[in-house]
């Protein structure tokens, strides 16, 4: 197992209280494995991965719960021990790579100080290591790009050479937070085909962080659904979007055009998510839900189907049938 997430909590102390942007969740991924973390903005997916990477700045702290990574617990673990990890065994792939990406510097001496970051090696053999690795995301004349400058990119070849950095020292897991989210589907295509292709081959783990289930269906093997800080459902890819059992799923899959009719109308969820300060009691979900009774007043516990796992108490069995 490449990483096991154990009832991990991540809270921010403000001055209005204390905002619970993770709240117990739990997720394994195994090698080679990819699994997507979906939901909607502000559910905890990104601070999820912050988390595991040590990225959390206060007021923000994990305060609970287990990080396994090759069955060694990260929660607690020292800058110093996590700088070490982080980028070399972990990597994370941002959403945007002009925010990640250093305007004023060329990609051939970002790239070269990320490999000399973790390897003590010679510049031309950093240098050779880069070249292959924007090879393998598919950039033409790797050798001669290594010269250019991020704006002199395209945003699908800048997301490309976020790949390549990622996969400089062939890390073991891979965050990627939202990475195709501003491209168009072709060059989103491209890039889910590269991310498939280097996970088969290298045997990497990732976690994929998304809203768009499309893209999600067609790259993950499994499916975590969060919402405010919790997992809600998970499960394989045909389990949770072929026969979603939890109203949020259920309400999420309604959504997506793809799977409508010509002509039928999207069924939004109503109302807003809770903010992670004023959480409501019970289930998070039930004042938006349309299977709510006055059972869901109290936390629903997990619960299990073959595999299948859901946090609810009207579990909507029918419709996944």
């Amino acid at each position: 197992m490449t990483l096991k997430v154990e009832n991990l909590s991540t809270h921010f102390f403000t001055r209005e209280g204390v905002a619970k942007a993770v709240d117990g969740v739990s997720f394994e991924v195994g090698r080679g494995e990819i699994l997507g973390l979906v939901g909607e903005s502000g559910s905890g997916k990104s601070i999820t991965g912050f988390s595991i990477l040590g990225l959390v700045d206060p007021p923000g702290r994990v305060t609970g719960g287990k990080i396994l990574f090759q069955g060694q617990d990260l929660v607690g673990r020292s800058p110093h021990e996590m700088r070490a990890i982080r980028g070399k065994r972990i990597a994370m792939i941002f959403q945007d790579p002009m925010m990640t990406l250093n305007p004023v510097l060329s990609i051939e001496t970002q790239m070269v100080e990320t490999v000399r970051a973790h390897d003590k090696v010679s510049k031309a053999e950093a240098r050779a290591r880069a070249v292959e690795a924007l090879g393998l995301v598919g950039i033409p004349s790797p050798d001669e790009r290594l010269a250019a400058y991020p704006h002199q990119f395209s945003g699908g070849m800048r997301q490309r050479v976020a790949i390549a950095i990622a996969l400089l020292h062939r890390p073991e897991l891979i965050i990627a937070d939202e990475p195709t989210t501003a491209l168009d589907v072709t060059i989103q295509s491209q890039i889910l085909a590269v991310i498939q292709r280097l996970s088969t081959e290298f045997g990497m783990s990732l976690v994929w962080i998304s809203h768009d289930l499309g893209v999600v269906a067609g790259l993950a093997q499994k499916v975590a659904v969060m919402y405010a800080g919790r997992i809600v459902e998970t499960g394989t890819v045909d389990d949770v979007l072929d026969r979603p059992i939890h109203p949020y799923t259920i309400g999420l899959m309604r959504s997506v055009p793809a799977n409508l009719d010509r002509g039928e109308t999207l069924t939004p969820i109503p109302g807003m998510a809770p903010s992670p300060l004023k959480r409501p009691s019970g289930c998070p979900f039930r004042l938006r839900c349309f299977a709510a009774t006055a059972a869901c007043e109290a936390e629903p516990e997990a619960a299990a189907i073959d595999g299948h796992l859901y946090r609810c108490f009207n579990p909507q069995f029918e419709r996944a049938a």
